[in-house]
């Protein structure tokens, strides 16, 4: 047997052999004929030679097709159409020479069934795959699928397989298969597979899988409604789908390649309907776990099954009953869906947290029940991090709004993971970059301490922190590393399973706690909190219980001593209303015999030892002032008789009224501010009523003592306020405004040249202290000047020994500074720092040294 009749024998085995071959004398018409063994008859007998190759002739001419492309205009539905030159007509002659050549009982085919090339079956299959399928109908495919337009192409191909299926088919079918009787269904089945088979691997599979993929990703959205609510028109889109894969199926194109061409389609339509109707529906009330559940059971399931009952017909269909899925299918359909939703919500969730005050809570749900694999917790928490140290861990963000987004982050992830192992795993990166910021104490405090009915609270403030402390309960409680030894704990829980080696439980997580512990040195905090509260505590007068509520919360997490400082400045803003209630009692500093409006002195006594440094600049005050300073001493001295008052002046605030002519004006301004304007009161000289008030800068300065940068601030101020008039070009004179034009009191009538300038010199002078020089010294300013002394010692040392450790500096200082050095390690490490920045210092493996250019 040669090559090429094993390959054919492996396509199409030949039947199985009747048992006791016989035939008979009465040729092939069936005729009674008696038993007469084959042997009897010589192969090479001259009769029945003749006999066979005249029926050979006879069917092959019946059988051959025309060698030309197939029909286009017909159809499988066009039946009238093929017959004549593609349908012959069969005769009984024919019909005979079919039986003599296929049939069993055939004397013929008993005398040839060791010659293959006298098969009939053989020669059909060459007939239509070798010859007509090659040369006539594959290049009219090959053309249709090179065309433009992947629907076109592909239906031109299925009706063109459509057609060869039809034509290749019926003569075999109508002719050659009834010989077969019993055997007929099994060698059809064989036959048309294989001849699905040549037609298929015969034509480019990769661009009909293409095609396919395309066609299927379309009508499956359509149907399955992705683009739009469902309707009528889904429902026919769905059926045509249907028919699409019922023709697919018949013409050999629904095979396992098809079936795993349609699971991917599925697939990319289920993540297409969730990015399409669920992406930034982020609302709580959404509910879109349970719309999606919906989906999928009604109509991503049915689709399926549908698919797999057409998948599944044709003239051998499979029981409807064998295509139906499971309930677990279904359930694990809508888990997967789930984790779509949840991978969806991965991608958006910094917009969502971002989004936080919008209402954003339903996308945290929805990521809820997809957080329940170690895999998915992993999968978000890498995912998130690496978008916050692109989108927001960037020195161009300010840390306001860093820190805004960490609140925010807080309260997203307790909702998500309330044991906190997500929180702690994607504050980390956050928390470790505040701690680097410069600013992040100061906005810390100012936040804890600042007015959450502020209108304008100023960039450095967040009122997110002050609502939190002002209505947010907080439970939290000092660290405690031996949590997990607490044996009279009766809820003690193990950690979480996927939680680091370095996990902290904590029990009341709230976003207090969580921005307090930010700062693994209570010194630097507490010292910042101290300088922002006794500003607030000299600046206000009613109440402090926004103060107090701060203070007891930083004393659970840092304990009551380093706080101590600061309790004792609230017990002295107390203690002093009531001290300076009996004092202007006892010394009658409410009355004034010579004057109609005397002024009111308060004060508010601080113990220096518990304050900080509070440097402020020394000017001269107004006379009456100073009288009542004087008697508010004797006062004092004869209440406190073991202490002593010292003033400063540059601390206080001043109530001021200013009567002009045409309008009153009413402030609240420094001390400083007060004594400028003070200095600018009409004498009661009467040869100097009818002249203006005028002063110069220098003026001024000699009359208050007081520098020139802080007399021009408040020279500025009363500009702003049109109190003063401003100087002209070239000049340091100011005057009082006793008028103002009508157009600056009355912004409904028309702006005169006057008042225009006026309101432009205002403007000026508001940009000119946006600014102020300062009259009090900040506690870092001092330190600043204070460490410049003790510079030079530093820069001796690290000339001479080389680099040095802080601690070894810090020792070394109080040795050699005379009266010793009065600064700690933090103080000393924060001046050498600046110097560090400065690049008059570098740190090399923890030790400072000199560097050189």
């Amino acid at each position: 047997m040669t090559a090429y009749d094993r390959v054919f024998a492996a396509v199409f085995p030949p039947l199985s052999e009747p048992p006791t071959p016989r035939i008979g004398t009465g040729g092939f018409e069936g005729a009674p004929q008696a038993q007469i063994a084959i042997d009897w008859f010589p192969q090479d007998s001259a009769t029945e030679k003749a006999q066979w190759e005249r029926a050979w002739h006879t069917t092959i001419t019946f059988l051959s097709l025309p060698s030309e492309e197939l029909p286009r205009t017909a159809t499988a539905r066009d039946i009238d159409k093929l017959h004549g030159k593609w349908w012959k007509t069969c005769t009984p002659q024919i019909a005979a020479s079919i039986r003599y050549l296929v049939s069993p009982e055939s004397r013929g085919v008993r005398l040839r069934q060791d010659e293959p090339q006298h098969d009939l079956l053989r020669w059909y299959f060459e007939e239509i795959g070798l010859r007509h399928f090659v040369h006539h109908v594959r290049p009219v495919i090959l053309k249709a699928l090179e065309r433009s337009g992947v629907f076109s192409s592909l239906q031109e191909l299925v009706t063109y397989l459509e057609r060869a299926h039809t034509i290749y088919l019926h003569n075999f079918e109508d002719h050659i298969l009834p010989v077969y009787q019993d055997k007929g269904p099994e060698l059809q089945q064989r036959i048309k597979t294989n001849l699905t088979s040549l037609l298929i691997f015969s034509l480019p599979q990769n661009t009909i899988n293409a095609y396919i993929s395309e066609y299927l990703r379309l009508h499956a959205e359509q149907a399955l409604g992705v683009e739009a609510r469902y309707s009528s028109h889904h429902l026919q889109k769905l059926r045509d789908s249907l028919d699409f894969v019922r023709r697919l199926q018949n013409n050999g194109l629904g095979g396992p390649r098809f079936q795993a061409i349609l699971a991917e389609v599925l697939s990319d339509t289920l993540t297409a309907y969730v990015k399409r109707n669920y992406a930034k529906q982020w609302q709580s009330d959404a509910n879109i776990t349970g719309q999606l559940r919906y989906w999928v059971e009604n109509q991503f399931a049915r689709y399926i099954v549908e698919v797999l009952a057409m998948l599944s017909t044709g003239k051998n269909p499979q029981p409807r009953s064998e295509t139906e899925i499971a309930l677990a299918d279904v359930e694990k359909w809508q888990e997967i869906a789930i984790n779509r939703l949840g991978a969806l919500r991965t991608d958006e969730l910094f917009e969502v947290i971002s989004g936080w005050e919008r209402d954003t809570k339903g996308a945290i749900e929805d990521l809820r029940r997809y957080v329940v694999t170690t895999a998915a917790r992993t999968h978000l928490t890498n995912s998130f991090a690496e978008v916050l140290n692109h989108r927001l861990l960037q020195p161009g963000i300010p840390t306001t709004e860093i820190m805004q987004t960490y609140i925010w982050i807080i309260r997203a992830f307790t909702i998500l993971d309330p044991k906190g192992v997500l929180l702690d795993r994607v504050s980390r990166p956050i928390r470790r970059y505040l701690r680097e910021r410069d600013d992040t104490v100061s906005i810390v405090v100012s936040s804890l301490l600042a007015d959450r009915e502020d209108a304008s609270p100023g960039p450095d403030v967040l009122l997110e922190l002050a609502e939190e402390v002002e209505f947010g309960a907080t439970d939290a409680a000092p660290d405690n590393d031996d949590d997990d030894l607490d044996f009279d704990d009766m809820e003690w829980t193990p950690a979480p399973i996927d939680a680091g080696p370095d996990y902290k439980k904590s029990k009341h997580v709230d976003v207090i706690a969580s921005v307090i512990s930010l700062f693994e040195t209570k010194e630097v905090f507490v010292k910042d909190f101290q300088e922002m509260l006794s500003k607030r505590l000299l600046r206000r007068e009613q109440d402090f219980e926004k103060e107090m509520r701060v203070l007891e919360l930083l004393k659970l997490r840092f304990g009551e001593a380093p706080l101590q400082a600061c309790e004792v400045m609230l017990r002295d803003i107390l203690d002093s209303r009531r001290v300076d209630t009996v004092i202007r009692n006892d010394q009658n500093l409410a009355m004034s015999m010579t004057d109609e409006h005397p002024p009111a002195l308060h004060t508010r006594i601080l113990s220096h030892l518990f304050w900080p440094s509070q440097d402020s600049e020394e000017f001269s005050l107004p006379p009456p002032i100073l009288d009542l300073q004087s008697r508010y001493e004797d006062g004092f001295e004869t209440l406190k008789q073991s202490r002593k008052l010292t003033w400063l002046n540059a601390l206080g605030q001043v109530t001021v009224q200013l009567e002009f002519s045409d309008r009153t004006v009413n402030a609240v301004v420094e001390t400083s501010q007060a004594s400028v304007i003070y200095a600018f009161q009409e004498d009661d000289d009467p040869s100097t009523e009818n002249q203006r008030a005028t002063k110069t800068v220098a003026e001024l300065m000699a009359d208050l003592s007081m520098s020139e940068s802080l007399v021009r601030s408040a020279l500025a101020f009363w500009v702003k306020k049109l109190v003063l008039a401003p100087p002209g070009p070239f000049k340091d004179t100011y005057h009082v405004l006793e008028t103002v034009p009508s157009s600056v009191l009355d912004p409904e009538l028309p702006i005169s040249t006057a008042a225009s300038t006026l309101l432009t010199a205002a403007a000026a002078a508001d940009a000119a202290i946006s600014v102020p020089a300062p009259a009090v010294k900040s506690e870092r300013e001092i330190l600043a000047e204070k460490m410049e002394v003790f510079w030079q010692f530093v820069v001796g040392m690290l000339t001479n020994q080389g680099a040095m450790p802080l601690a070894r500096i810090v020792m070394m200082l109080k040795v050699v500074v005379p009266g010793g050095f009065p600064f700690g390690s933090e103080e000393l490490k924060g001046f050498l720092e600046g110097r560090v920045k400065e690049g008059t210092l570098e740190v090399v493996g923890g030790n400072y040294k000199i560097k050189h250019s």
